[in-house]
């Protein structure tokens, strides 16, 4: 039986990807701020098989802490799935808060570089794999996407840059890059505004959490040899917007 570590497993693609891997036949260690919530999961799927680390991502000495208390079988990972981030805002560059752009870079960059680079020796060693959650955001730019959309593009590149390095380790990189997936994505982004939610979501049919969970669970169960470095997926419903002209008057 092999173990993951999925960062963000409280709720929404992170707490799927829970269910889905354990469904599989895996253990899971489930990385989250909401230590009720990882309670819970250890509850459903019990403790020989689901391991809280409760930490926020951006506490260095939590992470380390967390990862030095993982023993036994739970200590040693054979996939990492950075699904943890988020987006703040929706506002154009000139009206956002640094403050926000900080905390996005901060989960979304560097919280992922350094529990990557923490367990790289491990994964090294045991010929693993690492998925990374980026988005479409990554590759198409978007009003107000400013910021979130650059720590996407990061992780996209980050990916295929350890793709490189890791060559020849049999260590296996995949950037997964989802449009719209009903989550509480928007809810976080927004400030809470459900009305907000509502709107973006209400008859487009969007991906669902678990979709993603799915495609995440089959890249990591693909035969050793094979490697998905990118794969981008929307629902049906979206596609790619037209480009933008502002006009001078007269």
């Amino acid at each position: 039986m092999k173990t993951a570590l999925v960062t963000g497993a409280t709720a929404g693609i992170g707490r799927a990807c829970v269910d889905a891997l354990i469904g599989g036949g895996w253990r899971v260690v489930g990385t989250g701020r909401r230590a009720e919530r990882l309670a819970e999961l250890e509850r459903i799927h019990g403790e020989d098989r689901f391991r809280a680390a409760a930490f926020d991502m951006r506490d260095d000495a939590g992470r380390e802490a967390a990862l030095g208390a993982l023993s036994g079988a739970f200590a040693d990972i054979d996939l990492l799935v950075n699904n943890a981030g988020l987006a703040l805002g929706t506002a154009p560059a000139q009206d956002c808060a640094l403050s926000d752009w900080r905390t996005m870079i901060d989960t979304n960059v560097t919280a992922l570089v350094a529990l990557t680079h923490a367990l790289l020796p491990q994964l090294i060693a045991r010929r693993g794999a690492i998925i990374n959650v980026s988005s479409v955001a990554a590759t198409t730019p978007y009003t107000g996407g400013n910021v979130y959309g650059a720590t996407k593009a990061f992780v996209r590149q980050f990916t295929l840059n350890l793709r490189c390095d890791l060559h020849g380790t049999g260590v296996r990189v995949t950037s997964v890059e989802p449009g719209m997936v009903e989550t509480e994505f928007t809810l976080v982004r927004t400030g809470g505004n459900a009305e907000a939610h509502r709107r973006l979501y209400e008859g487009a049919e969007p991906m669902t959490a678990q979709d993603i969970a799915a495609t995440i669970r089959w890249i990591a169960e693909l035969p050793p040899h094979l490697n998905v470095n990118t794969l981008e997926l929307m629902p049906v419903s979206q596609s790619w917007a037209g480009f933008q002209v502002a006009r001078t008057p007269g």
